[in-house]
């Protein structure tokens, strides 16, 4: 999803890795010099940002600029349809996050099931000094960011955490202005994919995400002792 931020449209777009990302921003150049109208835009590995403002409109957001982003959104289209992924089109993400201290040590954890919840990949990543909602945030981006280079386009997402689900949902504003950028990020990330579903469960429900945060964090703390 393009969003209009401090008059610029900007997308986040992820690609299963460096040489995606570089097709496609070749792709992107060739649309830019046939339509006279150059982005701005950054590149870190599997992970490429555009910004699109029309510098003779004083930097403002233009029917130019929609018209490239729809154009920009039709080649990664193309793209995800001609690539052969692994995940089925539908999957089940389990995401968690934990913080030992709040802010202390946290660590992220998802696993991605098929629709007949058998367990596809799961993974456990550690995040440093950080709070218990960013770790549960940075685990549905990891998660979703996953889900989309390998091929799923339609998540049902699950998470024990109330607040981030409402606020994913928009049912609850987002006060801490620590998690706007994440927030951002995943919305990107939905952007891309045909259908994302938010839903709240139990602990007890997501004991396969919170095993791997728990895995991470001991093994962090075995380390450093």
């Amino acid at each position: 999803m393009w969003q209009n931020i401090e008059n610029q449209l900007h997308k986040q777009f992820i690609f299963k890795d460096f040489k995606e990302s570089f097709a496609f921003m070749t792709r992107v150049a060739d649309l830019a010099e046939q339509l006279q109208h150059h982005p701005k835009w950054q590149n870190d590995y599997n992970k490429v940002d555009i910004w699109l403002s029309t510098h003779e409109a004083g930097n403002s957001v233009t029917d130019k600029d929609r018209d490239f982003a729809e154009r920009v959104d039709k080649i990664i289209n193309v793209s995800q349809e001609q690539t052969i992924n692994r995940l089925p089109k539908q999957i089940i993400l389990y995401a968690d996050g934990g913080s030992r201290g709040n802010p202390g040590p946290s660590a992220s954890g998802y696993v991605l099931m098929d629709m007949e919840n058998n367990v596809l990949t799961k993974k456990g990543i550690y995040l440093g000094i950080t709070t218990n909602n960013q770790a549960e945030y940075q685990a549905v981006k990891f998660g979703l960011e996953d889900a989309l280079k390998n091929g799923a386009r339609e998540v049902s997402v699950f998470l024990d955490s109330l607040l981030v689900v409402n606020q994913m949902k928009g049912i609850f504003k987002i006060k801490n202005r620590d998690l706007w950028p994440i927030h951002t990020a995943i919305k990107d990330i939905i952007g891309q994919l045909k259908f994302v579903k938010f839903t709240h469960v139990p602990r007890e429900m997501n004991k396969i995400a919170d095993s791997e945060v728990n895995k991470i964090l001991d093994a962090e703390n075995t380390t450093s002792v």
